[in-house]
């Protein structure tokens, strides 16, 4: 089956989801935050940190990564976040696979030496890095340079990470994330 992608909002105001994972002694966890055109925060949710066992580790093998990333992490924010972004943005590779489980397109700053094997790299100037797209969704390319066009010029997309380490950093010290529903 596949996914169309697009924007619910043709001509109205643009809203970006900026989805971050994160790794740390207690296991994996998510940050997501949506915001307007201008960077503007509209929305944020986190996740309580996710450790697979060792059995989830051998079943899912290869495939554990992208499992976490983009179904038990992603698609959990995405849903329950009250604003749909006509983009998402994420800086960890594996969640581009949330791409075939919501319609809406999803691409993630390449890091210095990212390959992926099923992915398509692009530069484009709101990243300087360049960006990275799934390649079994390569026909959203167009539209994400049409999205990305509409984004304020003074928003440079790997900005919004650094604010949601620190809010999840900020959540952790309150004890937020003991609590935050996944």
């Amino acid at each position: 089956m596949t996914l169309q992608a697009t924007s619910s909002k043709p001509n109205g105001p643009l809203t970006l989801g900026f989805l971050a994972v994160l790794q740390d002694p207690t296991g994996w966890l998510g940050g997501y935050l949506v915001t307007n055109g201008w960077g503007r925060p509209l929305e944020f949710r986190l996740t309580t940190a996710v450790q697979p066992n060792r059995v989830q580790t051998a079943l899912y093998g290869a495939t554990l990564t992208e499992y976490l990333h983009a179904d038990v992490i992603g698609k959990t924010l995405v849903e329950k976040t009250g604003t749909k972004p006509d983009l998402i943005v994420t800086d960890s590779p594996p969640a581009l696979a949330l791409r075939a489980r919501i319609e809406i397109p999803v691409i993630a700053l390449a890091a210095p030496g990212t390959t992926l094997t099923d992915a398509i790299t692009f530069a484009h100037a709101r990243s300087p890095g360049g960006l990275l797209l799934s390649g079994r969704f390569a026909s959203d390319r167009d539209l994400v340079a049409a999205l990305l066009e509409r984004v304020d010029s003074a928003v440079d997309l790997a900005e919004p990470f650094a604010r949601i380490r620190e809010a999840v950093g900020e959540a952790r010290k309150m004890g937020v994330t003991n609590r935050a529903a996944a």
